[in-house]
């Protein structure tokens, strides 16, 4: 309308004022569909997260946000992390799972075709690498899913009528599945979770007591066992045996145990890091009857180095329907396709590299053992394991008093209390241990791990590590050198500790506090005048002495370190004494900790007392001073306080007022006039402060020795009998030397009297008697410098 108007308006102006107008107009409408628009979106991205927001990210934006997740933000600290090496076979698995998504993409038949010839390769490559022949493979992610179809499987097998019955067949006969005592923690659990079944279908065997390595399954008792389900009217389903225990690295009497389950109908499975070893040209006997049981259970992912890949379980069974029912098998080709990473890896590896890897974990294992026994102080777990590939040691010492625990063989005459400190005192120190050569030895790959019998361990198993860290022999000769130079700090430390509770029970004001998790000399906490003994809770004074005890010992630079934190069994603070790297002086130590936490109680109670000794010194000397003002007052009248009245009384009659102060001596705490310095134009000197309590056995220490360091008495000895003997001699010349001295002044001075004194002593003694005279001309100071 308004372009038909201004085309008929013939004046410009006016045609003008219309276009403008009508462009205004057209922004305005603009401007508020924009407005309706952004609130449109607004509102329905107020529910959308912020990265979805918008018309989404480029590719760099997304790399290094999960770059920042892997690795952390830039102002986050860096954390020691072990990462994975991952070589060339690494990256041919990781390339296996971008090119299953790849394939996933393809046609039906030839999807089919290819991941049938993908997983039937794998499978026969596994049997005949493991020795396992005729065997099938299920490939899984999580390591005991395949333990758990495989007794899926073994439940179908003995229950034809499962399928139609259920639970109902399971409930007349108890299937009953056996699990060593050295198994994996938490696999029972596991078990039970998936298959639906009770836990008293489980049944522990436990390892040998008498005969044989204490963590292998005792075979007799597990006769036993399965003997005595039969009469409950039971059914033994399925033993789970282990070939290298998760522990410890111990092969089970697999032989002895597949005779017992074809005795009985039982389902054998076997797992462990020992099947590894299948591979190899030799295998021990008792790994090598592990390729006749029904399953096993491989990991090669970490055998071989290999990131994300899956594990596999071969298992021999002739009846597909069943392994499909199982869960086993599977029609769907994504299932299939889990091997692809895996079989890449195995064809670029190929048979030598694969045996290469393997051998060389062995290798190293066998290395450590061979070395491990030439070292003191150094107990080997698996000594009678030669072919094992995981190596278990712990330090222990034989001292003369000592407890046989620290060897890992309980004393029968120990008490209880005391048998458990002294195991939990050798734990911490191979807790200790064991992360020390953690941090100084990255690429070993070791664990520390607490065990039933022996107690705290450090565990050495290069096939689940080695490949992945690249842990070559160099490492771990640098680990054996790490070992040796802990051992004096070790049994140093061992040795001290029965020293300092003793010193420490021994001397007052000091609690000797029992902590079995501290790994150094022992731990003592300062009993403070109104420290309550009674009470668990936090103690802000304790607090507060033992913050400033901390801070003392550590300015003395000694080789020990110190820290503070709560007790074991309560809130209060204590300190703790770190490991002794040396042959410390046990009772300096203790003299240091005992004086110096007196001193800084003192100088707080000193410091808190002080504030109110002033404030009531203040006012009582307000006090007095009113009273001096009012004394003076009544002496002087009331017509000296009138101001004209005064003066003039004042100029005929003058008082002489004498300046009156007072003084508060800060060391004797007392309020004294100033009516002295007036006088005799000198200060006082007050009372002299008490000297600063030391130790009465706190020793000299030689130029460049640290403190708590204790010197050899056999040295100390011969020093002090060397000094006095020196002595004696320079006063035997003296006197020798002094004699005609003597005899010629005599001579040369007949004049003077027999018993008068010679001129060169009462020469000294003057100069004696004026140097002992430092106030014959005292400092005058101003009268009112110190009211």
């Amino acid at each position: 309308m308004i372009r038909n108007v201004t085309n008929r308006i013939a004046d410009p102006t006016l045609a003008e004022m219309g276009k403008n107008l009508k462009e205004a107009m057209k922004m305005l409408e603009d401007g508020q569909r924009r407005i309706e628009e952004e609130k449109e979106k607004k509102l329905l991205s107020e529910d959308i997260p912020g990265p979805l927001q918008g018309s989404g990210q480029d590719m760099v934006s997304i790399l290094q946000l999960v770059q920042n997740l892997m690795h952390g933000e830039e102002d986050e600290e860096p954390q020691s992390t072990r990462i994975q090496n991952i070589g060339e076979q690494g990256h041919m698995a990781l390339l296996g799972h971008s090119l299953g998504a790849y394939i996933s993409t393809l046609d039906k038949e030839r999807l089919r075709k290819l991941t049938t010839r993908i997983l039937s390769d794998t499978t026969l490559w596994l049997c005949r690498i493991f020795r396992y022949e005729n065997g099938c493979a299920y490939f899984h992610e999580e390591e005991r899913e395949g333990l758990a179809k495989i007794c899926r499987l073994a439940i179908h097998s003995r229950y034809e009528d499962f399928v139609v019955d259920g639970f109902n067949v399971l409930y007349n006969k108890k299937p009953v599945i056996y699990l060593s005592a050295a198994a994996r923690p938490g696999l029972g659990q596991y078990l039970c979770n998936q298959l639906g079944l009770p836990f008293p279908c489980l049944c522990r065997v436990p390892c040998n007591t008498m005969f044989g390595s204490q963590h292998q399954m005792d075979v007799a008792f597990l006769e036993k066992l399965i003997k005595d389900d039969i009469e409950r009217g039971r059914l033994p389903l399925l033993l789970v045996a282990n070939a290298g225990t998760a522990a410890v690295g111990h092969t089970d009497k697999i032989g002895r145990l597949k005779e017992l389950c074809e005795q009985y109908g039982i389902w054998l499975h076997v797992e462990g890091v020992n099947l590894a070893t299948l591979a190899l040209g030799y295998v021990s006997s008792s790994v090598l009857a592990a390729t006749k049981c029904d399953s096993m259970t491989l990991t090669p992912g970490p055998w071989l180095g290999l990131p994300a890949v899956p594990t596999v379980t071969l298992y021999k069974h002739d009846d597909p329907a069943l392994t499909l029912v199982a869960g086993l098998t599977s029609n769907k080709p994504a299932d299939k396709l889990r091997a692809l990473p895996l079989w890449l890896s195995l064809q670029y590896l190929g048979l030598d590299g694969i045996v290469e890897k393997i051998k060389h974990a062995c290798q190293l294992s066998q290395r450590l053992q061979e070395s491990l026994k030439k070292v003191n102080h150094i107990k080997i777990l698996v000594e009678d394991e030669l072919s094992s590939p995981v190596v278990v040691f712990r330090f222990f010492q034989e001292l003369p008093n000592s407890d046989p625990v620290l060897k890992g063989v309980p004393a029968p005459h120990m008490a209880p209390s005391t048998l458990g400190r002294e195991r939990h005192s050798c734990d911490a120190l191979n807790r200790w241990l064991g992360e020390q050569l953690k941090q100084l030895v990255p690429a070993g790959g070791l664990t520390v791990m607490d065990l039933e019998v022996e107690g705290m361990c450090v565990r050495f198993s290069p096939l689940m590590t080695a490949a992945a860290l690249g842990t070559q022999g160099e490492d771990v000769d640098q680990l054996v050198a790490c070992i040796q130079s802990k051992l004096p700090v070790l049994t140093c430390t061992l040795q001290l500790r029965e020293e300092f509770k003793q010193e420490v029970e021994g001397t007052a004001g000091l609690l000797y506090v029992d902590d079995p998790n501290w790994p150094g000399i022992g731990v003592v906490r300062y009993e403070h005048a109104n420290d309550d003994k009674s009470s668990l809770k936090s103690d802000p004074e304790g607090e507060k002495i033992h913050a400033g005890l901390l801070k003392k010992l550590n300015e003395l630079e000694s080789d020990l370190t110190f820290k503070m934190g709560p007790e074991y069994k309560s809130m209060k603070s204590c300190i703790y004494v770190g490991m002794a790297s040396d042959d410390i002086d046990v009772s300096e130590l203790v003299e240091t900790i005992a004086v110096t936490a007196r001193e800084i109680e003192e100088n707080s109670r000193l410091l808190e007392n002080m504030t109110e000794v002033v404030r009531k010194g203040i006012q009582e000397a307000q006090d007095q001073l009113q009273k001096a003002n009012e004394e003076r007052l009544l002496e002087e009248g009331v017509l000296r306080q009138i101001p004209v009245v005064g003066s003039v009384l004042n100029w005929f009659s003058p008082v002489q007022a004498s300046q009156k102060g007072r003084t508060f001596n800060l060391t004797a705490g007392s309020l004294e006039s100033t009516e002295h310095t007036y006088v005799y134009k000198v200060q006082g000197t007050g009372v002299t402060p008490p000297p600063t309590p030391s130790g009465s056995r706190t020793k000299q220490r030689l130029p460049g020795q640290k403190p708590f360091k204790r010197s050899l008495r056999s040295s100390d000895a011969l020093s002090e009998t060397s000094s006095v003997s020196h002595i004696e001699d320079l006063e035997k010349v003296e006197d020798m030397s002094s004699g005609p001295e003597q005899s010629t002044l005599e001579a040369h001075s007949p004049e003077q009297p027999p018993g008068a004194p010679a001129p060169q002593a009462s020469q000294t003694e003057t100069l004696q008697n004026r140097t002992q005279r430092p106030d014959d001309h005292p400092q005058v100071e101003e009268p009112g410098s110190l009211r």
